[in-house]
């Protein structure tokens, strides 16, 4: 008897998908990695790709930013030993953009320091 797993790869690389099953495969090692090793940026933090040998990973925080990079040794080493790690060495993280507070609809910081006008003092 085949298991399902076992089918997967040659039906995801005949669809095309082999891309795709290999960054949701990366997702999910990363996520039980990270929740592992790391629990306080468990849940603020995803994998958005991969680039060569490099893992993206978004973070939704600084401080969630900053601490994968202070345990991207411990936590890139753990991945490449894991069967989704498949060569990578690297780790970099953005922080995801805001999605509201201060910023304007342009990207630019606003003039009312994140109020809105109507709660700007008078």
């Amino acid at each position: 008897m085949t298991r399902i797993g076992d089918l997967l790869p040659d039906a995801a690389r005949g669809l095309g998908l082999e891309d795709e099953l290999r960054l949701s495969r990366a997702m999910a090692t990363f996520e039980q990695l990270v929740a592992e090793r790391v629990p306080a940026a468990s849940g603020a933090c995803r994998v958005v790709r991969i680039e060569g040998f490099a893992v993206v990973v978004e973070a939704d925080a600084p401080i969630v930013a900053q601490e994968l990079r202070l345990r991207a040794p411990e936590l890139m080493s753990a991945f490449a030993a894991s069967p989704a790690g498949g060569g990578t060495r690297e780790l970099r993280v953005v922080v995801a953009r805001s999605r509201g507070g201060a910023a304007g609809r342009d990207g630019s910081p606003s003039d009312t320091g994140g109020r809105r006008p109507d709660d700007a003092p008078r």
